[in-house]
């Protein structure tokens, strides 16, 4: 077996928890007593250009939220829209381990907006265990579409079989493995750290 020298990593469900997913959105709507249905019907035809970073955070709340008055500021909703993402500590801590053995080349392959990805980067240092981002809002393009895998490949210039990627949704499993990479579906910490020794990666 070819040794494994590329981790690629999803933030959202692996690292940390998801940024503005169904779980965080409910949240929201319910704190700010905001409609569940017609936010949906406003959300869902605007989620790939958000991720992909054609729509910047105003952009999306002005046809999400504040396409009418609110009792509550724009501030108020961005920021519990940030105060909402939590670290995985765990799977950081296997995450952190790795980038300081200095065996592995540390990138992520995540779907988030702009601001979101930003903001998360920042917060939980992830500049500190990662040397490339390819985030959808960054690139473009978008998991499980296979063009962000070959991307990060190419700019890696690592060869699929090297290289491994570790992602909670199985669909998002789908293309890089037939592209040739070693994928890990995240359950647990324990079951990570198990599936890359596995893998043959030192832990």
């Amino acid at each position: 077996m070819t040794q494994i020298r590329t981790l690629f990593w999803d933030i959202g469900g692996v690292l940390l928890n998801n940024a503005w997913d169904r779980t965080e959105r409910k949240q929201a709507l319910t704190k700010f007593n905001i409609d569940e249905a017609d936010f949906q019907s406003r959300h869902e035809p605007l989620v790939p250009s958000f991720e992909r970073g054609e729509l910047t955070l105003d952009q999306y709340l002005d046809q999400t939220i504040f396409y009418r008055l609110r009792d509550f500021s724009r501030d108020a909703f961005r920021d519990f829209m940030f105060s909402l993402s939590r670290p995985n500590l765990e799977s950081l801590t296997v995450a952190r381990s790795l980038a300081q053995s200095g065996k592995y080349f540390m990138a992520t392959i995540n779907n988030e907006s702009a601001e979101l990805n930003a903001y998360r980067i920042q917060t939980f240092d992830l500049n500190e265990i990662f040397s490339l981002f390819v985030s959808s809002c960054f690139v473009g393009m978008q998991k499980p579409d296979e063009k962000i895998y070959r991307l990060a490949l190419q700019l890696t210039q690592m060869p699929a079989e090297a290289c491994c990627f570790i992602d909670d949704r199985p669909a998002n499993l789908e293309a890089p493995a037939r592209l040739g990479m070693h994928v890990i579906h995240m359950e647990s910490a324990a079951q990570l750290q198990k599936a890359l020794k596995t893998l043959g990666v030192d832990i």
